[in-house]
Order: C-alpha cells, then sequence, then structure tokens
C-alpha cells in the first residue's frame, strides 16, 4: 500500500530496460489520477499484486504493460511533498499524504485560550488566597439580588412556609398533638417549598404524598413480616434488611430512569428510612408511628401549597416572560449593528436557542394560567429558534466600504454612518493585490449596497424591539422587565415597515447585479461575491423576522381578556423524562444530567441515518457478477431516519437482549450503589442488643442523608464534600447554640432560626449549591427540634454532637461512595464527549452532502427532510452548549497527576463547533445552488464521481480515526489522509469542466442568466464552507494531537508543549 519512488517504479515496469527508459513511471501512476489535466482509467488495488499473486495460466497471453505520461513540474512537486505514499482501495477512495505542517505550540495555547468559556477564566475556585474575596463578592450579589430582583419575593415564600411550620413545632400543644416527629411537618416545606409556579407545586404536593405513602405503606408491609412468626421475630433484622435493600434499588433505578419521579422518589426514600429504620423491635409493632410521620408531612404540604396560591402567585408567565425578554435582547446583539463577529455573542444565540425549548417545556409540562396558548407559544418558539439560526449564519468577515477609497469631501458620506461590515481596508484586509478594475467593483457595490442594508439592519431591530414590547405587555411583566416605555409596540406597522425594507433591498440587489458595471465574471472577485454572501444572510433574517411578527400579530389580535386555564399538553412518556425548571435546580446536578439527556437524544436521532450497504462495482469480464449486480449501490446516496426493522431480525430476542443490556447501565449500577450505602448504615438498628442509642439520638438520619446526597451522575468533587460537610457541622452547632443560648427559651430559638435558615433557604433554592443548602437546613431543623422536644436532656451539646455526627456520617459516606463504585469525572466523560461528537458531525456530514449536495435526480431533499435536519441541527447545537457546561465542571476536580489543562480541549470543542457551522452554511445554500454539470450532464458527473468520493471520504476517515484515538485515550497516526489535497483536486476539476460546459455552448439563455445573479453567489457560499470544513479538519487534528499525543518518534506535540 505504501510504496517509495524507488519501489514505485519497480512494481510499474518489468524490466530495467523499463525504468531507464521511463524514469518517473512510478510517480506517474502515484499521481496519474490526481492530475486535473488528465485523466487515466485506475487498476484495481489489487494491480501492483498481480506479479506475485499471479494465477493465469502460462498459455494466457500476459497483460499489456500501460506506460503513463512523464510528469510535469506540479506533479514533481506533488510528489516531493507526498514521500511517495498512497493507498489505493477498490471502489472506496484514494488517499493522499502530505507532511504534516509545522506546530507553533505556542500560538496553539494564544488560540485556545480565546475559546475558553467564561466560567474557566475565573480565578482557581480551589485556591485559598481568591476564598475570602469571592465570598464577599457573592455575599454582596446576593444582597443585591435579594433586594431588588424577583429573588426576594421567592426567598420569602420559601422562608415564610418554613417559619410558620417551626413556629407550630414549638408551640407546646401542637408539638404533643404531632408526636416526636413533629418536625417532619418542616422538612416537608422545606423539600417542597413554594418558591415555584403553581403548576409545579401541585405537581410536587401530588407526588411528594405519594412518594411518602408509598414508602410508608412498604415498610408497615415490612414490618408486619418480620412480626408475623416466631421465626420471622427471632430474624426481624434481616427481613427489614431485605425490604429497604429491594425498596431503594427499585426506587434509585426509577429516580434515574424517570426524572419526572425525582420528588416522589426522594420523599420515598426518606419515609422507608422512617418506617424500618426508627424504634423498631422484633416483639412489637408501634403502628402509631406512621400517622405521626405522615400526618406532619400532609400539614406541611398543606403549608406551602396555600402560601404558593395566596402570596405573589405565578402561574407560570413569569418564567416565560424572562426567557422571552432575554431571548429578544441576545437577538438584537446578534444582528450586530456595529460589531464584527463575536465568539460571545455566538455562544449566547446558542444558548438563547436551546433556552427557548426548555422555556416552551416548562410552560408545558404543568398546567398554567397565562393569556397564552401553548399551542401558540409552540410556534413562536420555532419562529424565534429560525431566528436565531438565521442569525448564526451572518458572516460579519465581509466588509464593504473601503476607508482609503472613500472621498473626504463628500458630505453623504461623511454624514451617513457606515457599518462596519461595510468597511474594508485594502492594505491590511485582502491579501492578494487587486487591480483598479476590482477596486471599482468593490466600490460600486459597496456604495449601492450599504444603504439599504443598513436600513434593512434597523427595520429588523425595530421590529424585535415591538415584538419584545407586545409580549411583555401579555405576560404584565413590562413594567419590571422591560423594553422602556418609548419602545413602539406597533407590531403592525413594524411589519409594514420591514416588508418594504425587504422589496427596497431586493431590488437593490436585482439592480447591481443587473447593471452593466458589473461584469459576467464577478465571481473571480471573492470580495465581490462575500459582499454578496454577506447580504444573502442578512435577506433571510429579515425573512425569519418577518414570519415571527407575523405570530406576534396574529397572537397580538386573538388576545384573551382574561388569562385562560391550560392543562399540561406536553406528551406523557417525554414527560417522565423531564421536570419543571425548580426541581432541576433543587435536585443539583444540573449540567451533567442536562448533558446526559442532550446526547442521549442527539444518539436517538443519529441511530436513525443508516448508508446504505456499500457493494463494490463488478470487474470486467465477469458476466455473472455484471448480470447480478445491483447498480442503484453505485452512487453516493444515503438513506436518511429510516426507522423500519429489518426483516430479519427477530424482535422478541432483541427486545429481551435491550433490557438485559439496558440494565447494565448507570441506572442499575447507580441503585446498586446507593442501596449499598443505605443497607450498610442501617446495620446498628437491626441489632437485637444494646441499639438505645440508635433511637434516643435519632442516628436513623445519617441513612436519610446518605439517601438525599446520593446522586445518579454526580456524586460531589472534593469541594462539595467539605461544603456539605460543613453545612452539616454549622446547623448542627447553631442549633444547640440556639438552645443554650436563652436555656431553651422557644423565643430565643426561633430567632437563631431566622437568622441561621434565611441564607441557608436562598443557598437551597436559588444558588448554584443547592445540595450543601439542603444539608444545612435538615440539619439545624432536625437538632433545634430534638432538642426542644428532649427539653435538653441529656444535655444541648450531647444531642446537637450525635445528631451532627451522624448526618456529617451521612454525608461523607455518600460522597466517598460516589467516588469509589463507578464515580462520575467531568474530564474523562468530557473526552468521551468530544469523540462522540466528532463521530456525529462525520455522520451529519455524510448525511448532508447525499441529502442535499450528490442526491439523484428525482430525490431532491423535501420540506420534511429539511425540518429533519433543522431539528438534528438543533439537537446538535445545544450538545455544544453542554460540552462547554461539562468543561467547566473539571475545575472542579483534584487531579493527582498534574493539574487538568482545558485548553486543548476548549479549542477542540471550538473547532468541531465551527466545523458544523460550515456544514449548516452548505446545507442551507445547496438548496439554491444547482450546478449544471452535476445531475443534468452524466458525463460530467461520472467525471467527478471519483473526486468527490476522495474529497468526502478523506474527511470521514479523519473524523473516525480522530474520534476513536480520542475515545480510547490513544496516540493519533502522524500521517493521515490529506483533505485539503482532496478537495483542490475536486474544486480544479470542477473549475475545468465548468469552462468546457461553458464552451459547449449547452447553457440555455435563462441558464446563463440565472449564472450571472445568484448561482455564482451560492457556489461562493457552498464551496467556501465545505472549504473551511476541510480547514476545520486539519485543526481538529492539532489539537486531538495535543490531547492524546501522536505516534512517531519525531513527534511535534508532547507534554511540555502543554
Amino acid at each position: 500500500m505504501a510504496t517509495n519512488p524507488e519501489k514505485s517504479d519497480a512494481i510499474v515496469s518489468t524490466g530495467d530496460h523499463d525504468r531507464d527508459a521511463h524514469p518517473e513511471t512510478g510517480f506517474s501512476r502515484l499521481l496519474r489520477h490526481r492530475s486535473p489535466n488528465l485523466r487515466h482509467a485506475r487498476d484495481p488495488s489489487v494491480g501492483s499484486l498481480d506479479r506475485i499473486f499471479d494465477t493465469r495460466a502460462e498459455s494466457e497471453a500476459p497483460r499489456p504493460q500501460v506506460y503513463q505520461r512523464s510528469m510535469n513540474s506540479e506533479d514533481k512537486h506533488y510528489a516531493n511533498n507526498s514521500y511517495g505514499v498512497t493507498e489505493l482501495r477498490d471502489g472506496f477512495f484514494d488517499a493522499i499524504f502530505l507532511p504534516p505542517e509545522e506546530v507553533d505550540s505556542e500560538y496553539l495555547l494564544k488560540q485556545a485560550e480565546a475559546t475558553l468559556p467564561y466560567a474557566l477564566r475565573k480565578k482557581n475556585p480551589l485556591s485559598i488566597r481568591n476564598f475570602l474575596p469571592k465570598q464577599w463578592h457573592e455575599i454582596k450579589g446576593v444582597f443585591r439580588r435579594v433586594t431588588t430582583t424577583r429573588s426576594g419575593i421567592r426567598l420569602f415564600k420559601s422562608f415564610l412556609a418554613f417559619f410558620i411550620a417551626y413556629i407550630l413545632c414549638l408551640i407546646p400543644t401542637c408539638q404533643e398533638r404531632l408526636g416526636r416527629y413533629s418536625y417532619i411537618m418542616v422538612i416537608s416545606t422545606i423539600l417542597n417549598h413554594p418558591a415555584r409556579t403553581l403548576g409545579a407545586q401541585v405537581d410536587g404536593t401530588i407526588l411528594t404524598i405519594l412518594g411518602t405513602a408509598t414508602g410508608l405503606g412498604w415498610g408497615a408491609f415490612g414490618l408486619w413480616v418480620s412480626t408475623a412468626t416466631a421465626t420471622a421475630r427471632v430474624g426481624y433484622g434481616g427481613i427489614l434488611a431485605v425490604f429497604l435493600f429491594a425498596y431503594v434499588f427499585i426506587v434509585a433505578c426509577l429516580r434515574t430512569y424517570y426524572i419526572r419521579t425525582y420528588q416522589a422518589v426522594i420523599c420515598a426514600g426518606i419515609a422507608i428510612s422512617y418506617t424500618c429504620l426508627a424504634e423498631v423491635s422484633g416483639s412489637e409493632v408501634s403502628w402509631s408511628k406512621l400517622l405521626d410521620y405522615g400526618i406532619p408531612w400532609a400539614l406541611g404540604q398543606a403549608i406551602s401549597l396555600v402560601i404558593c396560591c395566596l402570596i405573589i402567585p405565578d402561574a407560570g408567565a413569569r418564567p416565560l416572560a424572562v426567557s422571552l425578554h432575554q431571548a429578544f435582547a441576545v437577538m438584537l446583539e446578534g444582528l450586530g449593528l456595529t460589531r464584527l463577529e463575536s465568539m460571545r455573542t455566538r455562544r449566547r444565540l446558542t444558548q438563547t436557542f436551546v433556552s427557548m425549548s426548555q422555556a416552551y417545556r416548562d410552560l408545558v409540562i404543568d398546567f398554567s394560567i397565562t393569556l397564552f396558548d401553548p399551542k401558540d407559544m409552540r410556534i413562536l418558539r420555532n419562529r424565534i429558534q429560525g431566528v436565531i439560526r438565521a442569525l448564526l449564519s451572518l458572516n460579519s468577515e465581509a466588509m464593504m466600504f473601503d476607508k482609503q477609497m472613500d472621498n473626504p469631501s463628500d458630505s453623504e458620506t461623511q454624514d451617513r454612518p457606515i457599518l462596519d461590515e461595510f468597511i474594508v481596508d485594502m492594505n491590511e484586509k485582502l491579501r492578494m493585490p487587486i487591480s483598479e478594475e476590482e477596486r471599482e467593483m468593490i466600490k460600486f457595490v459597496a456604495e449601492n449596497l450599504a444603504e439599504p442594508t443598513e436600513q434593512l439592519l434597523h427595520a429588523m431591530k425595530s421590529a424585535l424591539q415591538s415584538c419584545d414590547a407586545v409580549l411583555m405587555d401579555m405576560c404584565g411583566h413590562r413594567k419590571y422587565l422591560g423594553p422602556p416605555e418609548d419602545v413602539s409596540d406597533d407590531v403592525p406597522g413594524s411589519l409594514v415597515k420591514l416588508r418594504k425594507r425587504i422589496m427596497a433591498f431586493r431590488n437593490c440587489q436585482d439592480n447591481v447585479l443587473a447593471s452593466n458595471t458589473l461584469p459576467p465574471t464577478y465571481a473571480e472577485s471573492s470580495e465581490v461575491v462575500k459582499l454578496f454572501a454577506y447580504c444573502r444572510p442578512v435577506h433571510q433574517a429579515a425573512t425569519a423576522i418577518e414570519a415571527l411578527l407575523v405570530k406576534v400579530n396574529e397572537m397580538q389580535q386573538r388576545r384573551p381578556k382574561y388569562p385562560k386555564f391550560h392543562p399540561p399538553s406536553y406528551p406523557f412518556w417525554k414527560a417522565m423524562h423531564r421536570t419543571n425548571a425548580q426541581v432541576r435546580h433543587d435536585r443539583g446536578g444540573v449540567t451533567a444530567g442536562s448533558y446526559f439527556k442532550s446526547f442521549s437524544d442527539i444518539a436517538v436521532i443519529i441511530q436513525k441515518i443508516k448508508a446504505r450497504e456499500f457493494q463494490p462495482l463488478p470487474r470486467e469480464g465477469d458476466e455473472k457478477t455484471n448480470n447480478e449486480h445491483d447498480t442503484s449501490y453505485m452512487t453516493m446516496t444515503a438513506d436518511e431516519l429510516e426507522d423500519e426493522w429489518s426483516v430479519n431480525r427477530n424482535h422478541i430476542r432483541h427486545e429481551i437482549w435491550g433490557i438485559l443490556h439496558r440494565l447494565q447501565g448507570f441506572e442499575t449500577r447507580f441503585g446498586l450503589k446507593t442501596a449499598a450505602i443505605t443497607s450498610l448504615l442501617s446495620i446498628p438498628a437491626w441489632l437485637s442488643y444494646n441499639h438505645g442509642w440508635w433511637d434516643s439520638y435519632e442516628v436513623w438520619w445519617a441513612v436519610v442523608m446518605a439517601w438525599l446526597i446520593m446522586g445518579p451522575r454526580t456524586g460531589g468533587n472534593i469541594q462539595d464534600l467539605f461544603a456539605r460537610a460543613l453545612c452539616a457541622f454549622l446547623g448542627s452547632l447553631w442549633a444547640g447554640l440556639a438552645y443554650a443560648a436563652g436555656d431553651g427559651n422557644r423565643y430565643v430559638i426561633a430567632v437563631f432560626a431566622v437568622i441561621f435558615m434565611l441564607p441557608m433557604i436562598y443557598r437551597y433554592t436559588q444558588s448554584t449549591h443547592p445540595r450543601s443548602g439542603l444539608v444545612g437546613c435538615i440539619s439545624f431543623t432536625v437538632v433545634s427540634l430534638a432538642e426542644v422536644n428532649a427539653e435538653g436532656y441529656p444535655s444541648p451539646a450531647t444531642i446537637a454532637a450525635t445528631h451532627g455526627v451522624a448526618m456529617i456520617v451521612g454525608v461523607v459516606a455518600s460522597v466517598v461512595v460516589n467516588w469509589i463504585l463507578w464515580p462520575f469525572v467531568a474530564r474523562h466523560d468530557l473526552r468521551k464527549a468530544v469523540a462522540t461528537m466528532l463521530f456525529y458531525s462525520s455522520i451529519i456530514y455524510r448525511s448532508i452532502v447525499s441529502k442535499y449536495v450528490y442526491y439523484e435526480v428525482g430525490n431532491e431533499p423535501t420540506k420534511e427532510d429539511i425540518q429533519a435536519s433543522e431539528i438534528l441541527e438543533g439537537r446538535l447545537r445545544e450538545g455544544f452548549v453542554r460540552l462547554r457546561q461539562l468543561l467547566g465542571l473539571t475545575r472542579h476536580e483534584i487531579r493527582l497527576r498534574a493539574p487538568f489543562d482545558p485548553l486543548a480541549y476548549s479549542a477542540l470543542i471550538d473547532a468541531c463547533e465551527r466545523f458544523f457551522e460550515y456544514i449548516v452554511t452548505a446545507r442551507q445554500a445547496s438548496l439554491f445552488y444547482h450546478p449544471h454539470f452535476i445531475r443534468d450532464n452524466t458525463e460530467f458527473a461520472a467525471d467527478l464521481l471519483g473526486h468527490r468520493r476522495d474529497a468526502i471520504a478523506t474527511i470521514l476517515t479523519n473524523l473516525y480515526v480522530l474520534s476513536g484515538a480520542l475515545r480510547a485515550d490513544r496516540k493519533v497516526p502522524k500521517y493521515l489522509p490529506s483533505a485539503a489535497a482532496a478537495r483542490k483536486q475536486l474544486l480544479d476539476r470542477m473549475r475545468v469542466l465548468e469552462k468546457e460546459l461553458s464552451a459547449s455552448g449547452k447553457l440555455s439563455a435563462d441558464e446563463k442568466t440565472e449564472g450571472k445573479k445568484w448561482a455564482q453567489i451560492y457556489s461562493y457560499s457552498y464551496n467556501e464552507s465545505l472549504t473551511g470544513c476541510v480547514e476545520q479538519l486539519e485543526e481538529l487534528e492539532k489539537y486531538t494531537k495535543a490531547i492524546v499525543g501522536e505516534q512517531g518518534f519525531d513527534c511535534t506535540y508532547t507534554d511540555a508543549s502543554w
């Protein structure tokens, strides 16, 4: 497969005389299919081995030797830089290998630093020097948010529910009636606090009560079985252990399979722990303890529900208004009226694209009472995402006005502001010298397109502001969120103005293209084409905003007089895998959970994209093969979204296999380790001798704490361990001080509760560290009310110490178990996730090229294909958002070997995203670019088939190799097929065929007119996008090698470089 020049001669020629007569025959064989000027039939890949594996009989005539032409200077230069290495594969592609480029580590480092997310640019969170200043800064930020935003209202509602329940537990009469475990009522108000929407609160109330009922019921059944017979009483501990282990395992698996059940499962775990561990014995069962738990829990839920409904209720309009207002603010920034391309703005647009989908789900997953119909919101979400998709296609690198060519005495030019996109500095921006004719052409296009483009952008800005004003008025939150009152809400007027600007813009483009000043060969000037290429996505964005205006105008005209009740409308089984925003926050691990869910959704769609089975072309002379060969496989198309099952697949066996395979997933592993840690911590409760201390000090809260802290994905890092243990310690300590300060005075205890619980409830309900806040809330509540119940006996210090140690043990045990058993390591999952995204990018590239570019006649992409592609692209955009969030988690992990360097990963993610954006741009341009020689001319299409195959297969091969190396953490081969060389061959050959087609006179007048107008512009966008894919592929290779290394003794990528 790989040969050097000398061996190449020996293989092609059969004797010394031939080598002397044709000294360059070997190189000619190597390069004969690469020359754009001469095409030869390609021999099978086994042709070079015919001399060794020759199966001809002696009587057969030898095959004639085919001599090739001598190399020209271009071929010699190419051969000298390819080391004479090639790869010939029958029916697949011919790889081209070039010397790897020199790598400047400092330059790569500088490039990577520019791609870092904002979270990674902040100071090290584990630094002791920065800890106190950071805490002081956060305290000031919390105070500002609580006093000036709605965060203060949410904190007030959460604290009020807690404080009412807490005061009731301090009243002796209520305490006596509710029993020893009256503080369960307070725990109930904390877990389902009222800082939610009405729909989420009602949903949480139902789920928590159902979960508590099932936990108490299963525990009661276990208690009955353990005391049913004399034999059972002897081994009651083992029976209860089995019941506890089985139940915890099932509900833990259920928690990971269906996120919607989180609230029910958490409450069920607490209930089963209480039932099976608190005051149990083998002699008798105190059934009254079930009521001592169930009644306070129901009362706590009632308190939270009443407060949520009566005090500044939110029926779903507020979160939706915030999401919409933020989306319009980002879209206005994305218009780029006075900016060049900004990485931060593009990332915010992508984040908004994802957030709009989440806002719609939050609205329809629970009931709502708003002026918005969920059906209208679904369409509105799609229209907003369409605008964002168009804004992401804007290429603000195009610049349209030359400052040096501008006449300073021209008052009109001086008075009119010029957009940055319309400014070009010929001395700095253009690499190649241009002629005076080209300079005049650029000036002509810029002067004519600058003003209508600027007016269109201003009309788009005004339209978006009007939409924002109308929607905020409908939400009823314009006074608090914006926009200001001076912003017009005249949507019909904005719509008329925008349509006029679009029409004027379109007419101006047509006039410029039809002008005699612009020659038919204007496409040869890349700067001129860039001007039109920039205007095309501006026009598309204006069209998307027009569609958004139409929908907002329709919603405004049909606006109901009063808010209406809208029941949940999200599909049931999809809703089982989703939950509302507050539950996502309270459960913790939002970043990791969102990452896994997003990639799971992407995998489901990717799984539907399948390629046709490849059959190599038949060999000449094999009549049987020729007759039986299916010629439909000679194309380069691929099936997109095939849902049909194979007829040879046994459905039942496959379903059984799928279930058994799923049982090996992380859900089962999480269930096993959760059941194991809770069962091990529960062993002292079932010992028949001397376990009075267990009930006296309520040590079963260690099991409850371990159950609460265990996370399906993220079990906590070293920072979380210290924070949660510290909160448990502070809660217990503060509770002991509260009792001791007033010698049991309940008014003093209430004051201490206000001081401690206000910041702790905020930490649980609104900060980025909810689990540590939950630990602090529970530890203070349990310890302080336990001291009140025990009236300080044996001593406040003893009660605080024993309860506090129990909770700290539960916290530490859960975090340590998560570290040891199947841990979640962000940097490992990041490497695998980026590898997966590279693989997905290859599939998307293959799918789009086959569906939108090289499709067969009659198989043009349909509207459904375009919608499916947009859905998949939206999922991929969300995937890149999750990757950067996952990258942010790595800064909290301690790595023993060396600090984790995120630079290469950040640059790799950025390069992969830009590769994806180029694919999307190519898909959009291919809808308008239809070169006549690709499908209409069979001869030209066949001529290009090999080149297209090589260009596509090279990219796919490189992506597969890079993805596999990154996932397996293995070094990348030093030499990879050159996608740039294959792409250059294709472009060179396309130019030759285009010239031949133009000279042949086969184009009609309409086709020639179309070529002068927009075909050259779409051709430029299309070809530049595919060329951009090749450029980003080189970046992917560099940063992948920087991460996993490079095979070879002269490796440029070393650990010292990074």
